[in-house]
Parts: structure tokens; C-alpha cells; sequence
């Protein structure tokens, strides 16, 4: 024990530059203290606009790969950012309808999916767990997805970042692709900080919840549903799902989430998807809405299914701002509107599938229904 006569003075002295410490913490903003960016270290690496960046996909047997590109297994491999390399990466093909386009049309330029963190708990790209590479070959301009995502961002809205890369696969030219954020972890992190909460991908044309048959609006296409034939370039959808990319993207009638778009143009209230993707409250039983808890991506507690069945309940009721960021989520709808986007929460099959689709703000939760408010979920 110390014998020093000025213990006391010190140990006082200490415990006063805490507490000062503490409260400039917890009230600097007001103090005028400016909040500190919680910037992604990739953020100023591989999705600096200025350039055009280089990803070298290094693997064996590759051809097999490509061969099997649509079972989307994962496989190990190395990735070569900017002439960084990154060992025992998960890559697999990425798509639905474009993955099978791609096969069909007798191409093997497929999109991509790298999970720097599959193999390896914590693995990453400077942060960043999962990166997206679109091959565009439905875009001639090569242009169209990298300037909305630009334009949601430069509105407001939390989109993925993106950069244009030229992609090599074992040192061969495989061509130019965008590199898109994945809406994950990182994703999260960077938009939201700790209070990013839970992220849900619900499939969108999935029952879910009770059994229900295959009447519009069910959730499972109707027994006679066939796929557009989008083998041919000239029938490649354009951003309505028009074989011409006609129409307007606008809802006639505009509705908030789980009110109906009249005629069943889509949205929330229309098109193909389940009562919980269109964020209809059914009931309190959490497996009622196993097509979203199921399909979360982040993980998921009782407390968490309990908040989310709360906010649709609240919804359904007509009590919007209680649950929903309003703000964020007209952003949200009047880019995607704006570039007559189909392949949205507001297009025809209610897609969720990046933020850039189908990821809106609603407060508290980040899912691909919406990100939630605080303290709601």
C-alpha cells in the first residue's frame, strides 16, 4: 500500500478528469464537440471512384467452377485486390433469373459473390465481409446500376458503395465488372454503427408463414406462371420488366407499406410475395413470419422477433412514424420510381436483394423489408 501523503489528491484528481472525460463523451454534440465518422477502412480503398480498380481471382479448377457456377456453392480461392492478396476466400456465382440468363445464352461471364469471412471467422477486406461483382451484361452503357447507386447515395439513402473493376482470373482478362458492398456486416456497421440491429433477406416469392394456396398475392407464383424467356436480347426486360422497358415505375394510387397498390402493380400491397415480405401483420406467433426469421442474416433473438411483430402490428394499424424512418424511405422510393426500377420493393416481385433493390429505412433494424427505428426493434 502506498504511503504517499498526496494518495488522496491524486486518486481525487483521477476520478475528476474521469467523470469530466465521461460527460464530454455522452454530451459533446451539445457541448459542440463534433461526432467522429465511423469510416470502413474499404471505403477509401477499393470503392475510391477515381479509378478503375484490379481483382485477380486466384484458383484451381477453375472450369469446374464455371461448370457448376449455378449450384452457388461457395469455393475457396484468393483474391488479389489492388495487388493485395486475400487467402481462402468464399466465391461462388451470384443471380437468379440473370444467373440462369447467363447460362443459357452460352456465356460463362457470371456475376460473383467473394465472402471474405466464410472460411475464416472475422476474415475480411478491411472491414468489409462480403463484396459483389455484377458482370452488367445487360447494360450496354455498363453505367446504369453505378449511377443510381451514386444517385441513392447522393440522396441520402444508405446504398452500398461501388467502383468499377477490371477482373482477371488466374492472370487472364475476364473483363470489366462493378464492384458493388454487400448489404451485410460491414454494411451495417458503416451506415448505422452498433445500433444497426438485426438484417433480413425474406424470399419474396415464398409462402412463408401458414400454408396458404396460389392465389395472387400468396407468395408462390400461380400454378400456370412461366418465366419471361430472356434468353434473347431483344427480350431482356427493361427496368419495368417490359420486354420494351416501357411504363412509368409509378404505382397509380401510391399506398404506405402493407396498404395495397391498386390493380396489383406491385409494392408492398401488390405484386408476387408473402404477407410478411409485404409487411402485413398476420399474428403474434413468431412462426408466422418464418420467411423473414428464417432468412435473417445477422442473428436473431426472441427480443428481436418480438419487436419486429410489434412494429407490423403497429403498422397494419395505421401508426407509421412509430415503426417507420418516413423520411428515408420516400428517399428510398422516389430513386427507385425515378429510374423506373421493377427489381425493387416496389416492382413486381418485390426483390430484396441488395440495398440498392430493396433495402428502405425503417428505424432500428436493418432488414430487406426495411431498417427499423431505434428502441422499436
Amino acid at each position: 500500500m502506498s504511503t504517499s501523503k498526496h494518495i488522496d489528491r491524486i486518486c481525487a484528481a483521477a476520478l475528476a478528469l474521469a467523470l469530466l472525460l465521461t460527460a464530454l463523451l455522452m454530451h459533446g454534440e451539445a457541448l459542440g464537440l463534433q461526432k467522429a465518422e465511423t469510416a470502413a477502412g474499404y471505403a477509401s480503398r477499393l470503392f475510391d471512384t477515381s479509378r478503375v480498380h484490379t481483382i485477380d481471382l486466384v484458383m484451381d479448377d477453375w472450369e469446374d467452377f464455371i461448370d457448376g457456377c449455378e449450384d452457388e456453392q461457395y469455393v475457396p480461392c484468393a483474391a488479389v485486390i489492388d495487388g493485395e492478396a486475400f487467402r481462402n476466400v468464399g466465391l461462388r456465382a451470384k443471380g437468379n433469373t440473370s444467373l440462369s440468363m447467363v447460362s443459357a445464352s452460352g456465356s460463362n461471364r457470371y456475376s460473383f459473390k467473394l465472402e471474405f469471412d466464410h472460411y475464416s471467422d472475422g476474415g475480411s477486406y478491411y472491414g468489409l465481409d462480403k463484396l459483389c461483382l455484377n458482370n452488367l451484361i445487360q447494360d450496354n452503357t455498363m453505367m446504369k446500376d453505378y449511377l443510381v447507386y451514386r444517385m441513392m447515395a447522393d440522396f441520402g439513402v444508405a446504398a452500398p458503395l461501388c467502383s468499377y473493376v477490371f477482373l482477371t482470373v488466374n492472370g487472364e482478362d475476364w473483363g470489366l465488372y462493378l464492384a458493388v458492398e454487400g448489404v451485410e456486416d460491414g454494411f451495417l456497421q458503416r451506415n448505422y454503427g452498433r445500433d444497426a440491429g438485426a438484417l433480413y433477406k425474406p424470399d419474396s416469392v415464398s409462402a412463408g408463414g401458414p400454408e396458404r394456396d396460389n392465389a395472387p398475392g400468396s407468395g408462390q407464383p400461380p400454378d400456370d406462371f412461366t418465366s419471361p424467356d430472356r434468353t434473347d436480347a431483344g427480350t431482356v426486360p427493361g427496368p419495368t420488366g417490359r420486354p420494351d422497358g416501357g411504363g412509368d415505375g409509378m404505382p397509380e394510387g401510391f399506398s404506405p407499406p402493407g396498404g395495397d397498390f391498386p390493380g396489383g402493380r406491385g409494392g408492398p400491397g401488390g405484386g408476387m410475395g408473402s404477407e410478411d415480405v409485404k409487411l402485413q401483420y398476420i399474428d403474434d406467433d413468431p412462426d408466422s413470419y418464418e420467411n423473414i426469421f428464417s432468412s435473417a442474416k445477422t442473428d436473431v433473438t426472441a427480443a428481436d422477433e418480438a419487436r419486429l411483430i410489434a412494429a407490423l402490428k403497429a403498422l397494419s394499424e395505421g401508426d407509421v412514424s412509430s415503426s417507420v424512418d418516413v423520411d428515408a424511405t420516400l428517399r428510398y422510393f422516389v430513386v427507385h420510381n425515378f429510374v423506373c426500377n421493377g427489381d425493387s420493393y416496389t416492382g413486381s416481385f418485390l426483390n430484396g436483394e441488395q440495398s440498392g433493390h430493396g433495402t428502405f429505412q425503417w428505424k432500428g433494424v436493418a432488414t430487406y423489408t426495411g431498417l427499423w427505428k431505434n428502441n422499436m426493434m
